[in-house]
């Protein structure tokens, strides 16, 4: 899952402010592979989650539609995003609910989890140690 919120730029008190509900944000990732694993609309404050099976770098995309707004603003926008990864961001409670899982197989579904994690992160740092460099976002 991912968090953001923004500010724009207040030219009166010189500082960011929260922004009016009014802004819009378009939030795009892609995976390694360049496929879009999420495209979606949001408001000037959202939370966003997506699923990914291919290891590696995601290019994560926030573009506001709201040039109007940021020209107002002296065109200065603030986006704090924050990201949570890996199999800690699982419900478990919810998923042996709703799969009806004993204790014991509840417990084997967090240890695989952790397993196809670890798998995950080894295979990244050998893309990574590859030398490729991040995905930039592209201009709107």
């Amino acid at each position: 899952p991912g968090n953001y919120r923004t500010q724009l730029w207040d030219k009166q008190s010189e500082s960011f402010l929260p922004s009016t509900p009014g802004l819009g944000m378009h939030v795009e990732v892609k995976d390694p592979d360049g496929k879009v694993v999420l495209s979606r609309q949001y408001g000037s404050e959202g939370r966003f989650t997506f699923t990914s099976h291919t290891p590696g770098e995601h290019q994560i995309c926030l573009h506001s539609n709201s040039t109007r707004m940021a020209l107002f603003a002296g065109g200065k926008l603030r986006v704090h995003l924050d990201i949570q990864v890996g199999e800690h961001t699982n419900n478990y409670p919810e998923i042996a609910a709703k799969d009806k899982l004993t204790e014991l197989q509840l417990r084997a579904r967090q240890l695989l989890d952790q397993v196809e994690q670890i798998q995950k992160e080894q295979n990244y740092q050998r893309v990574r140690g590859r030398g490729r460099t991040p995905p930039l976002c592209p201009l709107r």
